[in-house]
Formats: structure tokens, C-alpha cells, sequence
């Protein structure tokens, strides 16, 4: 039995493009609960085309220091850096996609320090983070997708709570007094 040219190059297309669509990364784009609980990270697409991904810090757990100031970047190599505060800190700038993952490098504000990184969906709902330090120290965790809400207002002041006035009275009420 013999497949006809038009069939043959139809079905080699379709394996082709099915194979290429596998080794395309899956889109990063959404907030991310960090493997430990302690912050949340917004990834959206980001560089040349959006067709790399960046993501920033927009929650922590512990959001203010023993003082009651916001948490800063405290280790940050850089002293000019110190002050800034980690919630909107950049995390992940312009990964890269590469195979069916994102690599590029990540920035751990509690050690001040920059690893290797490479981010890779592993479900809807699961996103498999490995990192490493000179390639050969290396670790990975799960984070995992949370709803897409305004994470900074969880760190804003509660306002005063004041009595409720009393109702007032209506017109009528008041004539008949």
C-alpha cells in the first residue's frame, strides 16, 4: 500500500508541528506561591515579542520586619540596593525560552545572591523551579498558581474603625416632637 505525496507530506507536517508545539515552553504567566509559603511571585511575559518571562515579587507572608517596616533588600550586594523594598522586587528578569522550560537567572533576596534558574510548567497548576550556584550547587522546589488578586493591599494599613453614627431622624419624626 503506498500513501500518496499529498498525504505523506500532510502527515509529516502535523508530526513536525505536534513536536515542535511539545518543545515550546508553556506559558509562565500568573502569580506563583513559592515552594516554602513565605511570598507570592507575578510572572508575566516580558523582552523582545513577550516571549520571555519576568516576575516580581507581590506578597509575603511576613511582610514587615521586627520593627513594623517593610521587609528590604537587606543582603543586596549592592549598599545603594539595601532600602528597597521586596515587595515589587524584581525576581526574574527576561528568562528565556529554551526547550520546553524558561532559563535565565533568578535573585534570592534573603542571601543577596543570583543562581542559574530554569522554570518549567509542570500542570495548570504546578510550576517546577530548579536553581544552581556555579552548576554544580543545586535545588529545586514546586510553586504553586494562586489566584491573580491585589496582593500589596494584604500589607496596607487597616483604617481606624469608627462608631457608626446614629440613623437620623426623619422629617416627620422630628414635626411631631
Amino acid at each position: 500500500m503506498r500513501l500518496s505525496t499529498g498525504l505523506a507530506a500532510s502527515a509529516l507536517t502535523a508530526l513536525l508541528a505536534s513536536t515542535a508545539a511539545e518543545a515550546a515552553p508553556k506559558d509562565l504567566s500568573g502569580t506563583w506561591l513559592t515552594g516554602d509559603g513565605r511570598a507570592k511571585v507575578r510572572i508575566d511575559r516580558c523582552g523582545p515579542s513577550g516571549s520571555n518571562a519576568c516576575g516580581k515579587v507581590v506578597w509575603l507572608k511576613s511582610p514587615t520586619d521586627d520593627a513594623g517596616a517593610p521587609r528590604a533588600d537587606a543582603k543586596n550586594p549592592d549598599p545603594k540596593k539595601r532600602a528597597r523594598p521586596i515587595i515589587g522586587l524584581t525576581l526574574l528578569d527576561n528568562l528565556k525560552p529554551d526547550d520546553a522550560s524558561f532559563a535565565g537567572e533568578i535573585y534570592n533576596a534573603d542571601e543577596g545572591k543570583i543562581y542559574q534558574v530554569s522554570l518549567e510548567r509542570e500542570s495548570e497548576a504546578e510550576l517546577s523551579v530548579q536553581g544552581c550556584l556555579l552548576k554544580v550547587l543545586c535545588g529545586s522546589q514546586t510553586w504553586t498558581r494562586v489566584p491573580d488578586v491585589n496582593q500589596q493591599a494584604a500589607i496596607q494599613p487597616e483604617a481606624p474603625k469608627t462608631a457608626p453614627k446614629p440613623a437620623a431622624k426623619p422629617a416627620a419624626a422630628k414635626a411631631a416632637e
